[in-house]
């Protein structure tokens, strides 16, 4: 049986869900297709002056909600499969997590390594540029923002480029997110989905019922922890599941993998890496016998934050967490995903999981049309309410605070510490929603299909609420 594409993929964990809800045949099936496909071909220029033909995709996959919304990717593994996936996961996340979007995707044929930092710049301007000319990028229409291979760097070209080129120059910063805070971006933004992927973890964790299912004590103190792939995604992951008291066994990156089963100091592991050009040979870790291997080993909790379609048929027997959390898009095959089921592993899907990103940029967003940043307004009002707050208390009790103590206490929340709060709220209500779908759909229902019933039923409220389909 040949294997079905990531697309595909989406397709029939959409199918599933889609059988359990009650709506129009026809409606299921704008829901499910992509609106909008554009394919260019664009040159660009070499440092040495030669000319190269770079392929690139923008897929808009559902409107609606206005704008679209999705990142950019840089990868010679981009094809229109992928990029049409990828935009349907971003409208069903979207739609989980109460994020007014509808979703897209864009994705450029390049192996980032091979150009320079200017040819990089001269491609990514193109590109904005052939968008800008198809009505595919704009404040109000598509938002565009990083993904696997791109950055804070390349958000920032786009909006310069864009800016320059839009005829409503007031809002064009809002055209992206992921930016440089300095161009617009938001405090927070650049380890959104890494802290998404924990709080989603560590809520997931805190519910008795569902720990005792996968033979597991409640919280997340102490469970073990594998994650592949440190990029921006695994390493702010691991970063946040290590100070939130797990332990971190296995690390991976295309160089190879390493196991410690005492724990891995994530810090001292980057550091390495930066010094050697490699995870191995890392001090009292074991080199694994390739990357793929971190899958298989003894933990808890399995992060794959690499690319997708890495737990198979194949290989998912041999995974011995209990929990499999999907920080990448699609990391577990279709296939993949009945084994873990049937051998009662809890999959935290990723179109719940690895929301935070989106989110953030849902923060961003606002906060460019808004043209104030988060706090401004009510900092040092709440100072003054909780100083005065602990004047009270301390005519009250005869306790005087320390200066440190009272600062600590009477402190108002800056910009990054409300995005992080509401991405924590964002994070905790919607696993909560889908978790309660799921258990409401009754016996061998899974988190996947109780996200993607979510998602669907928020969607076809606003084609029926237009009236398109009654």
């Amino acid at each position: 049986m040949p294997q079905l594409s990531f697309y595909q993929r989406v397709n029939t964990a959409f199918d599933r869900a889609a059988a359990l809800v009650d709506h129009d045949p026809h409606l299921l099936q704008q829901i499910r297709g992509c609106n909008a496909v554009y394919h260019v071909n664009f040159p660009v220029r070499r440092d040495d002056g030669r000319i190269e033909v770079v392929q690139a995709w923008r897929v808009e996959h559902s409107h609606h909600k206005l704008p679209t919304k999705g990142g950019i990717r840089y990868s010679m593994a981009v094809d229109q499969d992928e990029v049409m996936a990828l935009a349907a996961l971003m409208t069903y996340k979207c739609a989980v997590v109460d994020v007014p979007f509808g979703g897209a995707k864009g994705g450029v044929r390049v192996a980032r390594q091979q150009f320079s930092d200017g040819e990089l710049e001269r491609i990514t301007r193109r590109y904005t540029f052939e968008l800008v000319k198809k009505n595919f990028i704009g404040p109000d229409r598509d938002v565009v923002a990083p993904d696997f291979g791109t950055g804070p760097r390349e958000m920032g070209w786009i909006a310069d480029t864009y800016k320059t080129l839009a005829q409503n120059k007031l809002n064009a910063l809002a055209c992206v997110t992921g930016k440089p805070v300095g161009q617009g971006g938001v405090r927070g933004r650049n380890e959104a989905t890494g802290r998404g992927v924990y709080f989603g973890i560590q809520e997931a964790c805190s519910v008795a019922e569902d720990m005792r299912a996968v033979g597991l004590a409640p919280g997340l103190e102490g469970k073990t922890v594998a994650v592949q792939g440190l990029g921006n995604v695994g390493y702010h992951a691991a970063r946040f599941l290590r100070e939130g008291g797990a332990v971190l066994v296995g690390l991976a990156e295309f160089e190879g993998a390493i196991h410690a089963p005492g724990g891995l100091d994530l810090d001292a592991v980057v550091a390495h890496r930066q010094e050697t050009g490699s995870l191995l040979d890392f001090p009292g870790a074991e080199n694994l016998p390739g990357k793929e291997v971190v899958l298989e080993l003894p933990c808890d909790i399995l992060v794959p934050a690499a690319l997708e379609n890495q737990i198979t048929a194949a290989n998912a027997p041999r995974v011995r967490a209990r929990i499999v959390a999907e920080a990448a898009n699609g990391p577990v095959s279709a296939e993949g995903e009945a084994v873990l089921r049937e051998r009662g592993v809890l999959v935290l899907p990723d179109l719940y999981l690895n929301a935070g990103g989106v989110t953030v940029s849902y923060f961003e967003w606002i906060k460019d049309l808004s043209h104030m940043r988060f706090g401004r307004m009510d900092k040092r009002f709440d100072e003054r309410i909780h100083g005065e707050f602990l004047d009270a208390v301390e005519r009250l009790t005869g306790r005087r605070f320390a200066p440190d103590e009272r600062t600590a206490l009477v402190e108002g929340p800056d910009e990054e510490l409300l995005v992080n709060s509401g991405l924590e709220e964002t994070m905790v209500s919607a696993y909560h929603a889908v978790r309660e779908t799921r258990n409401r759909l009754g016996p061998g229902a899974d988190l996947r299909t109780a996200a993607f019933v979510v998602a669907i039923e928020k969607v076809a409220v606003s084609y029926e609420a237009a009236g398109i389909f009654p």
